[in-house]
């Protein structure tokens, strides 16, 4: 004997599918989305289905965006002769929020880990190199994860585009704001040593 009803036991099954949503997260979220009003249930409906009809990929850097190109390579306000390389979408929103950097993005959809069948092949860097043929693009900031693929995605990166005259940069790592050094680990002092800067 079932614990639910087949529906709601379906649309548990399936939000818990969704990255960060486990059991009972999900026996929360249905029985929340069975208690409201149907016309709430249609729009969270009607809002899944536009982004799969409405998303798609940039094609000069690979963002997610709904006109194309997107927003940020549209703009012809922002740095034309800088690209900053990131691993997700999301990390574009999260270097975008600090509204400090004012150049271009350049989405990869993953980093490479040959433990997990990634390598180069999978990763968007055919329309990176094409984006530096014209010439524009006097740096690359590489804003990978700092994880072992993180690293490696960088270290593969400046190998690849050094010989193309272009200065490959990488993000700063470190200590966070608002934590304490005993708490840091040996990876995460020795990133922030050796990222320091003048005061």
């Amino acid at each position: 004997m079932k614990d639910y009803a087949e529906p709601l036991a379906r649309l548990i099954d399936e939000l818990k599918r969704l990255p960060g949503i486990g059991q009972k997260s999900a026996q929360r979220i249905a029985f929340h989305i069975e208690r409201a009003p149907r016309e709430d249930a249609e729009r969270l409906a009607a809002a899944l289905l536009e982004v799969k009809d409405k998303i798609k990929l940039c094609n000069l850097c690979n963002n997610l965006t709904e006109v194309d190109p997107c927003k940020y390579c549209s703009d012809p306000v922002r740095d034309q002769e800088v690209i900053c390389v990131v691993e997700t979408p999301y990390d574009v929103l999260a270097i975008a929020k600090t509204r400090e950097f004012h150049g271009l993005y350049h989405v990869l959809h993953g980093a490479l880990s040959p433990l997990q069948g990634i390598g180069p092949e999978q990763l968007k860097l055919k329309s990176l190199l094409e984006r530096l043929k014209g010439g524009r693009i006097t740096e690359l900031i590489v804003a990978t994860n700092p994880t072992v693929e993180g690293e490696a995605t960088a270290v593969y990166l400046s190998k690849l585009i050094k010989p193309l005259g272009v200065k490959v940069t990488r993000i700063a790592i470190g200590v966070p704001v608002g934590s304490e050094l005993e708490f840091a680990d040996e990876v995460t002092m020795l990133k922030a040593l050796e990222g320091r800067r003048e005061i």
